[in-house]
């Protein structure tokens, strides 16, 4: 005897599967998307890199100690140090940006020299040499405005200096002297980076020199996290 055979719910009959296609991005879409994340990479990378130097200026230039103010003018642009090629004064060349590395401290004369550019070079090496181990984190220049060429018993005072020919026009495009005042009459502060950042005033001599030392041992305090002697 056969017994008849009852037919299965519709629920538990077979039920064809579903798929769901996703479309892919398009190469061109995929490959903006790399782009855009590897922009933003290096951005961070170059912040990162960048934040000991923007914290120095910061607290240099903003969080300034009350009643704190500096004997020479900050220079609110800072302009940078220009791509041009300097001569030695064997008359080999030398790219300008060779000098960027250092703290610069920095006049301009021509090669004749007179007085004022002596006492400014004397300046110089004294301001350097009176800061102790720090001292090697700067250097002084000297830039030879014009084609003379320097007197002899100049060269061992200047055994310790950077010493290049470039011409004034030249020199204009980046350095300038306050209103009423020749390119020559000032000393210049040059940060690591090559950008002027500081004049002093024409009256710098001897007696004001210490004040001028001030300036430099706080831009040297200020960057001393990320400055390092040597280039």
């Amino acid at each position: 005897m056969h017994m008849p055979m009852t037919p299965l719910p519709e629920s538990s009959a077979p039920q064809p599967l579903g798929l769901t296609v996703h479309s892919l991005p398009k190469p061109q879409e995929f490959s903006a998307q790399r782009t855009r994340s590897g922009r933003w990479k290096m951005l961070a990378v170059l912040l990162v890199c960048a934040a000991p130097v923007i914290a120095s200026y910061f607290s240099y230039y903003v969080i300034r100690p009350e009643g704190r103010s500096s004997y020479g003018t900050l220079m609110p642009q800072q302009p940078a140090m220009p791509q041009l090629q300097a001569q030695r004064l064997d008359g080999s060349s030398v790219p300008l940006a060779s000098l960027q590395g250092q703290w610069l401290l920095l006049s301009v004369a021509g090669g004749d020299c007179p007085a004022s550019c002596e006492a400014h070079l004397y300046l110089q090496r004294q301001l350097r040499e009176s800061l102790g181990r720090e001292k090697e984190r700067v250097d002084w220049v000297w830039l030879v405005s014009d084609a003379a060429t320097p007197a002899a018993a100049l060269q061992p005072a200047l055994a310790q200096a950077q010493v290049l020919r470039l011409p004034r026009a030249q020199i204009e495009t980046w350095l300038q002297p306050a209103p009423g005042q020749a390119l020559e009459d000032h000393l210049y502060l040059v940060d690591p980076q090559g950008h002027w950042m500081l004049r002093w005033p024409a009256s710098l001599d001897q007696a004001s020199a210490s004040r001028a030392k001030r300036d430099l041992e706080r831009v040297l305090r200020a960057s001393a996290s990320w400055d390092q002697p040597g280039r």
